[in-house]
């Protein structure tokens, strides 16, 4: 997850604004993020924590309900499609709910950050690797196939390989805390990718931009 799943909206929706002028294409990014991709990567998290490593049906089921990212995506497309307006007052509160809600995570995230130097050798590599494949493999496959297989124009080429190189999401040190799975990783491959991504988003901004 670290290595593929971009931060579509807090990094994306910015970024899509100042590079391409659209952000458009992003919701189609967020959609699949969210109802495609996080189930899947539940699904093999959730087999992890089983003591018999079985995925079972059962709590595949459940995971709508059990995860609130998923039950929360689920319910906006809902309300979106029926056209559900809330009443003021409960507006009022879920927009403040929502407001702190990436500020409470980077809080979390920095605080993660504290380990041992022990630790941190221990997923030096793995960590290189996850951002090797994040920020330069990723977006040359996206190039790779736009121009060589779908044959996009050059607009459409930058806005693919942008989404693409974003950095990793911090809903992947969200779901690793919740199953305690590689918690330190996902922290810092959020933070690493992020930083470096300005290199390479600029890049790939110049190269295609022409």
């Amino acid at each position: 997850m670290s290595a593929g799943y971009v931060n579509s909206a807090n990094l994306g929706i910015p970024i899509a604004m100042q590079v391409l002028g659209d952000v458009s294409f992003l919701v189609e990014v967020v959609l699949l993020q969210v109802l495609v991709v996080t189930p899947i990567i539940l699904i093999a998290l959730d087999r992890h924590n089983d003591a018999d490593g079985r995925i079972r049906p059962r709590r595949i089921a459940t995971l709508p309900i059990r995860n609130p990212v998923i039950l929360g995506s689920v319910l906006g497309v809902v309300a979106s499609a029926v056209g559900f307006d809330p009443p003021g007052v409960v507006h009022t509160s879920l927009s403040l709910l929502s407001d702190a809600a990436v500020p409470a995570a980077l809080i979390a995230l920095g605080a993660s950050l504290h380990r041992e130097d022990a630790f941190v050798e221990r997923v030096r590599l793995e960590l290189s690797v996850i951002t090797v494949l994040k920020l330069v493999v990723q977006p040359l496959v996206a190039y790779s196939i736009g121009a060589f297989v779908l044959h996009l124009s050059q607009p459409q080429l930058l806005a693919v390989v942008v989404c693409a190189g974003l950095p990793t999401a911090q809903n992947t040190f969200i779901f690793a805390q919740e199953y305690a799975a590689g918690e330190a990783l996902a922290s810092r491959a959020v933070l690493v990718t992020t930083t470096l991504s300005l290199a390479t988003l600029a890049g790939a901004a110049a190269l295609l931009g022409r």
